[in-house]
């Protein structure tokens, strides 16, 4: 394929915020499924110490992608390279760099570069990859953006938790019952209905009616990412209206003759639906308690009954 195939493009954003700051968001890859729209997962290995190799789940254009990206930083320099070492079709090729610049006022001029070229050079193909490389350029832009102008008080909003249960089974019995979520709504009382496709080996899209305790019932859309035997980890495309992001983890560890499975959310609160949600009186920290109580509830019961299926399953 000629060189003249390849596509450039290249976003850039102003942001007040210190050009060290926003260096350290692009580098925390594995923070980008809270911070970035489009990012659903993302696996981060350090190969040196200034080398790394991302396998990244991410939307483009309304689907589910991944691809491996070989990481180059400089944080002298303030620029990050990549480049894919594997793609997802159309895409045959893709190299990139953050620019992360000195902006007016102690901010940052942030750039953003892409190179690609298309499977068989296909127009259309080229168009697809524009048309997302676009689109999520500019939202984690401004994704960044917004996170990088509101350091403090994003920190207060996020915040993380977990419960765990033992199982005396094994890890497969117990990963069976959590990736074969499309039974839920036969197995679990708080789960009235739910609608499961995986197009892609390990790469499932749910869309899930959960029960509240109140007697409502609230509507989410997922993509997870599962790894058999060994966990399952998701996004919430649609998430409740108290949550701005939401991605968690289920994780299965053997322990001698029992596994140990936890549940592990990270939140991060929607502050503008605080008073919609719970009242005049709402706080942050009242909403991370009810958001606790409520994604940790049902976590529970899952977690529960996913003991008591796997304990009688491997009896």
């Amino acid at each position: 394929m000629s060189e003249s195939t390849r596509t450039h493009l290249t976003h850039e954003i102003d942001i007040a915020a210190p050009p060290a700051a926003v260096y350290a968001l692009i580098g925390d890859a594995a923070a980008w499924p809270r911070l970035f729209e489009p990012t659903i997962h993302v696996e981060q290995t350090a190969l040196t110490d200034t080398t790394e190799r991302l396998a990244i789940w991410a939307t483009a254009n309304g689907e589910v992608k991944s691809w491996t990206s070989h990481r180059v930083l400089d944080q002298a320099g303030r620029v990050i390279t990549f480049q894919q070492e594997v793609s997802s079709p159309p895409v045959a090729s893709m190299k990139g760099t953050w620019r992360v610049l000195d902006g007016a006022n102690g901010g940052t001029k942030l750039v953003l570069e892409h190179d690609f070229t298309a499977v068989d050079d296909k127009p259309e193909s080229l168009a697809w990859i524009t048309e997302a490389t676009n689109r999520n350029s500019e939202t984690e832009l401004a994704n960044l953006k917004a996170v990088a102008e509101r350091a403090e008080e994003v920190r207060e909003l996020e915040f993380e938790f977990e419960d765990s249960v033992t199982v005396l089974a094994s890890p497969e019995t117990v990963y069976d019952f959590l990736y074969d979520a499309s039974r839920w709504s036969e197995r679990l009382p708080h789960v009235p209905d739910i609608t499961l496709t995986e197009d892609e080996p390990n790469v499932q899209r749910m869309s899930m009616d959960t029960l509240a305790r109140d007697g409502s019932v609230h509507t989410t859309e997922s993509v997870r990412v599962c790894f058999p035997a060994e966990r399952i980890t998701y996004k919430q495309l649609r998430t409740p209206s108290l949550m701005t992001a939401h991605v968690g983890e289920w994780r299965i560890r053997k322990e001698g003759d029992a596994v140990t499975v936890t549940s592990w959310h990270a939140v991060v609160v929607n502050s503008a639906n605080i008073g919609k949600v719970l009242g005049a009186e709402g706080t942050v920290e009242s909403a991370k308690a009810f958001i606790r109580a409520a994604a940790g509830g049902n976590s529970q019961a899952t977690l529960a009954l996913a003991k008591k299926y796997a304990e009688g399953h491997d009896a």
